[in-house]
């Protein structure tokens, strides 16, 4: 602590000294251009300070030689204090595609581009108790970080200007336009902490990652072509505690000993209430059960003189866990979950390309392809428990989720100059699919015939947008710019069904359990459950393909009355074919008190279209909700059960926005500062509903229950209104020094987002206690708590000849766990209880140094002090394998991260 403190003072000592130094030396320079900015106005680049919007602009090209992080999400998260990533565990296909969010407001409320132009959103749906739970946000890591120039953020509403999605800001990734050259990285790190490989110690978490880059000339009047190749290979980190539940039970003994001898106590029965080999089965469980060594002579007397199944079944439910262990020389670290991050590859191509017709005209197109192959852990299937067929696995087994995720973009268009007018017509199409292969698993209904492995379906969904833009500036007063234009969007989503054993449960024929007959049953006479363990398959009745289309049109005003006072106003009129129309404005100004100081104001409205998924998304899922594992279905929204419990038709989320702030440049300092306060107010909020049980609902409601096979239902709707309040401060300082250049930013980010109003319960589920479920306790902590409301960074970067030093520490404040616990020791649950997660500092540092002019080597640490968060107290750490939170968004759970990086160009 005492280091991660002086280091911590050392990065301030920096910047405050050298601010002082250059304020003493009036005659340094720096002959740095001003960072221009596109984002945020369509009439060109201008200077970052002069722009009516706060907008951050981050050199990726640079940075990516000398920062820790190499992936698009992990990268932002690392720089832009406004920015919210994490690697997820154990939340099924979240934990291959990391939620994004900006200024605390959700996934699906932050609009990415790519060079300007509307990129996709993933197939996924984030169902399970993670940040960002039922939103849709976009897959940022499909996308290499080596293909990209430059990343601008817009902190600002812009639904007006780009459409939906635009509540709380815009990325726009700008692609590399590089030529002449071939660029690339080999970097390999890995995790090297104490808590590694499942807090034994030593290394884990390998990664290594190739990216190359490529591009060259197109005829003789700008074209070019710029290629980028990046393969990634990750290994999973194991953060798991010692599995400290019961494992073995009395049975479970009994019928190892009988393995021993070629016995196997499963086949003799496939329902132990109907079995005619009743007498086999007590006649073997006396005759193993004197195998047993450790069991007490008045237990074993019990055993010998129970003659009935009932009577054996009230007796070998006793817990023998340690002993059994011993026995099959194994340790509770054997059933431990893999909790951490998951495996990984990722393979992924990108193209930018433009081809000039004449001296006006030119062709652009760019896009590509990713492949990413994952695999994560579920829930360990222990022997004491009824989905685990003994049978086939003794000792249980750890089921695994594979997802193959494929993402497919290309943009094509066609830009110029008319009489004056810039025109461009494009069209954009994007694809993304998440496809479920569940290993090292069985369907338990199927006892010794089931499969290892299942297809157990996938999401699928596809985006067409085509644009056509214009806009012109005229000299009047100090320049005004008109822009103009329309846009024309398809969406389909696409569910596909798994394989039968995916989603089916069998009877002990083996053939489709039709309701009536007989289901195979454990020892202890519970019925065996279908389905893929640890994912139940899409079934057919959950597949869908439904598409939708929207229209737009816009117009955009800035206004430059004179030097000192800007202007912009813009409107925007979508129409969607499945809710509805919208029509939204911003309004925006700047005034340039003098040369160095600006005060800038924005209000704008706003919406965000019901996601396609959010509307058609049905699945049964297993989930561990309250310590237990619950069959729980999600229901579309034009399904019958949503009928039934009143619930509405999706509509848009509406937004009214309003920020101010300032920017002041001290030039003799080569100093600047930034600060924007913003609002944020969103109307029905669309969210994924808590888990309504069957008992809550009308015996009608139940039928379905029944139907379906689930113990609980969630559904999407429009259930809150919330206000957001932030602050964002950005201070940038650089000097100049006997040949060496020292870099510094401070930038922090503040914000509170709150529920305000009533819950917009509907139907039957408007009663006070099913309002509790319908906005649960937990989904308000994952709304207003799971994220930091402060974050901030402090980074330093000394250039001195052919090496650069690179520190930055990072605050990430206090979060809230969901789970509802007696965090206080007092005995007392209180509804609103829950465990305070406390704010870190985390610590990077690196060192690159450039040997030629053609190869360079980069060394560094993430988290150096090997920085983790609060533990989880007991009643959330599920039998100690969550150790750490994994419900909350704040630095991840994987500590110290080491790396080295070959950097080369030719």
């Amino acid at each position: 602590m005492k280091n991660k403190k002086a280091i911590f003072s050392t990065s301030v000592f920096f910047f405050l000294g050298t601010f002082a130094f250059a304020q003493e030396k009036d005659t340094v320079k720096t002959n740095n251009l001003e960072e221009v900015v596109i984002l945020g106005s369509r009439s060109g680049a201008r200077s970052k300070a002069d722009s009516p919007v706060p907008v951050d602009v981050f050199n990726i090209k640079e940075s990516s030689v000398i920062l820790p992080q190499t992936n698009v999400a992990q990268i932002l998260n690392a720089i832009a204090p406004s920015f919210t990533s994490t690697i997820q565990t154990n939340a099924d296909g979240t934990d291959h595609l990391d939620p994004a969010q900006l200024r605390g407001l959700g996934p699906d409320q932050v609009l990415v581009l790519v060079n300007g132009k509307r990129r996709h959103t993933s197939a996924l749906v984030n169902v399970n108790g993670s940040p960002g739970r039922g939103t849709v946000g976009t897959d940022l890591n499909a996308i290499p970080s080596f293909a990209i120039n430059r990343i601008e953020v817009l902190r600002d509403g812009a639904s007006a200007q780009y459409g939906s999605d635009a509540i709380a800001g815009v990325i726009n990734l700008g692609l590399k336009r590089d030529t002449g050259k071939l660029t690339g990285q080999l970097s390999y790190g890995g995790n090297l902490t104490s808590a590694a490989n499942d807090h034994t110690g030593d290394f884990d978490g390998q990664n290594i990652q190739v990216d190359l880059n490529y591009g060259n000339k197109i005829g003789k009047r700008g074209g070019f072509y710029n290629i980028t190749w990046t393969s990634q290979f990750r290994n999973p980190t194991f953060r798991a505690g010692t599995e400290s539940g019961n494992i073995f039970n009395a049975y479970n003994a009994i019928e190892q000993r009988a393995l021993n001898n070629g016995v196997n106590l499963s086949s003799l029965f496939s329902n132990i209430n109907t079995t005619p080999n009743s007498q086999q089965i007590i006649n073997y469980i006396h005759q193993y059960a004197q195998d047993v060594s450790y069991f007490s002579q008045a237990f074993q007397n019990q055993i010998q003189s129970a003659t009935t199944i009932s009577t054996l079944q009230g007796l070998l439910g006793d817990n023998v866990t340690d002993q059994e262990l011993a026995y099959r020389g194994l340790t509770r670290k054997d059933f431990n979950m893999q909790v951490g991050q998951s495996k990984l590859n990722n393979h992924q191509l990108f193209a930018n390309i433009e081809v000039p017709l004449n001296d006006n005209w030119k062709l652009y197109t760019f896009g590509g392809y990713s492949f990413r192959h994952g695999t994560s852990g579920g829930f360990y299937r222990r022997p004491n428990q009824s989905r685990t067929f003994t049978g086939l696995y003794p000792n249980g087994y750890l089921p695994q989720i594979g997802t193959d995720i494929q993402d497919l973009s290309l943009s094509a268009g066609i830009k110029g100059d008319w009489k004056g007018w810039n025109i461009d017509f494009s069209n954009t199409f994007g694809q993304n699919s998440f496809n479920y292969d569940i290993k090292n698993t069985g369907n338990t209904s199927l006892r010794f015939n089931s499969p290892t492995e299942f297809d157990a379906g996938g999401l699928r969904f596809s985006q067409n947008t085509i644009n056509l833009d214009f806009s012109k500036k005229y000299d009047v007063w100090s320049g005004i710019n008109i822009a103009f234009g329309a846009e024309h969007r398809y969406e389909n989503f696409k569910i596909t069904a798994g394989e039968e054993a995916s989603y089916s449960t069998y009877d002990v024929s083996g053939n489709l359990w039709n309701g009536n007959s007989v289901r195979p049953t454990d020892f202890f006479g519970t019925a065996l459950p279908g389905g893929s363990q640890v994912f139940s398959g899409f079934k057919p009745e959950n597949a869908v393909n439904k598409n939708r289309q929207a229209i737009a049109g816009y117009a955009d005003f800035e206004l430059n009355f004179t030097d000192w006072l800007l202007a912009d106003a813009a409107v925007r009129y979508e129409n969607y074919s499945d809710f509805g129309s919208t029509f939204n404005y911003k309004l925006a100004s700047r005034i340039k008190i003098n040369k160095d100081l600006n005060f800038r104001f924005a209000g704008s409205t706003g919406f965000r279209a019901p996601s396609i998924h959010q509307i058609y998304y049905n699945v049964t899922s297993t989930l561990f909700t309250n310590g237990q594992l619950l069959e729980v279905g999600t229901f579309s929204n034009d399904s019958r059960i949503a009928n039934l419990l009143g619930i509405p038709s999706l509509k848009q989320e509406t937004s009214k926005s309003a920020s101010v702030g300032f920017t002041y440049r001290i030039p003799a300092a080569n100093l600047s500062f930034t600060a924007d306060g913003y609002f944020t107010r969103i109307d029905n909020r669309i969210l994924l509903t808590g888990q309504f049980p069957r008992s809550a609902v009308s015996p009608e409601t139940q039928l379905i229950y029944d139907a379906e096979r689930v113990n609980a239902v969630q559904l999407f709707t429009n259930a809150i209104d919330t206000e957001t309040k932030g602050l964002d401060v950005v201070i940038s300082h650089n000097i100049k020094f006997s040949g060496a250049k020292l870099d510094n930013n401070f930038a922090i980010n503040l914000n509170k987002t709150r529920k305000v109003g009533d819950i917009h319960s509907s139907g039957s589920l408007q009663s006070p206690s099913l309002e509790n479920i319908y906005f649960s306790e937990a989904s308000r902590i994952y709304l207003e708590e799971a994220v930091p409301r402060v974050k901030a960074s402090l980074s330093n970067q000394l250039s001195w000849g052919k090496a650069i030093f690179y520190l930055r520490n990072t605050y990430f404040g206090k979060v809230t766990s969901p789970d509802i616990i007696d965090a206080n020791g007092d005995g007392v649950i209180s509804t609103n209880e829950h465990q305070e997660i406390t704010a870190k500092i985390i610590t990077d540092v690196s060192l690159a140094y450039q040997f030629t002019k053609n190869i360079g080597l980069t060394a560094g640490v993430n988290n150096l002090f090997d920085i983790y968060p609060t533990k989880n107290l007991p009643a959330s750490s599920n039998n100690d394998q969550f150790v750490y939170s994994r419900s909350t968004s704040q630095f991840g759970q994987n500590g110290r991260f080491v790396f080295t990086r070959l950097n080369f160009n030719f």
